[in-house]
């Protein structure tokens, strides 16, 4: 009962998040504000049904050290996506046609900020830090990896390779960060900085979701197994082996701070905070 209590809680705030930020896409300002808040009213639910229905303090949303770690989050995360888009533009696949629009990267913000918070909150706070109590670290990360590549499924324009991609790349490298830091703060930063790099910086397609109106006016072309296709660059092959190696970083980290659980270790994991910072 506890995690449903806690699914719900996280689920219901998200919904309603995202439809009021949906409902006014049209107004920037109005997105930035509503999606901002959606964010910030996510965080402090799920801070409250955790450590209700846990008895615990949620060291997962330690207010030390959050500035720093988003920050960090969010610089890898434009550099990694920035690297795709290098590599892109380098075989001829990624041109800009010149600049695009500042009111739509802005009404970016605060949408990719409240997806990125409540996509954290559900699959890496709950899902994958439930069950790694059970499985240990790697089950825990591949398990949450494949339910959240199926999970993109439900998007427009989406495929399989597409959810595979996902699957691997942020998957993986979003729950490696939490590993890593035993803090949701990190792939909070880093999923945004991704996010809001391929739609609000580089003007291309977010997980089959449609066209971006983001600072570049720019367009993709070329084979769909470097280019993700409609789906964008989330499935290109760029994509999964970038997202590879930085997961491999993160779980080198893990190792070294011993914050990866065995499995069948049942024990709570919150001990691991402190050998994580």
């Amino acid at each position: 009962m506890k995690l449903v209590w806690q699914i719900l809680a996280v689920v219901a705030v998200s919904a309603i998040g995202g439809q009021i930020v949906s409902a006014v896409q049209g107004n920037p300002w109005l997105s930035l504000l509503l999606g901002g808040l959606a964010a910030v009213l996510s965080l402090l639910v799920y801070r409250w049904v955790v450590g209700r229905t846990e008895g615990r303090p949620v060291t997962e949303l330690a207010r030390q050290g959050a500035r720093g770690a988003l920050l960090r989050g969010l610089v890898i995360g434009v550099v990694w996506f920035g690297c795709v888009i290098a590599n892109l533009y380098f075989l001829g696949d990624y041109k800009v046609h010149g600049f695009g629009s500042l009111t739509g990267a802005v009404a970016l913000i605060g949408f990719m900020a409240g997806a990125a918070v409540t996509e954290e909150l559900m699959f890496r706070g709950l899902l994958f830090r439930l069950v790694e109590r059970g499985t240990g670290t790697y089950i825990a990360l591949v398990l949450s990896g494949v339910v959240f590549g199926a999970s993109h499924l439900l998007n427009k324009d989406a495929t399989v390779l597409g959810a595979v991609a996902i699957a691997i790349e942020a998957g993986g490298t979003l729950a490696a960060a939490y590993i890593a830091t035993r803090s949701l703060w990190l792939p909070i930063g880093l999923h945004f900085g991704w996010n809001f790099a391929e739609s609000g910086i580089f003007g291309t397609e977010v997980s089959g979701n449609g066209a971006t109106h983001g600072l570049l006016d720019a367009s993709t072309s070329g084979s769909k197994l470097i280019t993700g296709g409609e789906f964008g660059p989330e499935a290109s092959v760029y994509s999964v082996v970038f997202g590879a190696l930085v997961t491999i970083a993160f779980l080198w980290l893990a190792h070294r701070r011993g914050t990866v659980v065995p499995r069948r270790r049942t024990e709570r994991v919150d001990a691991l905070v402190t050998l994580a910072r």
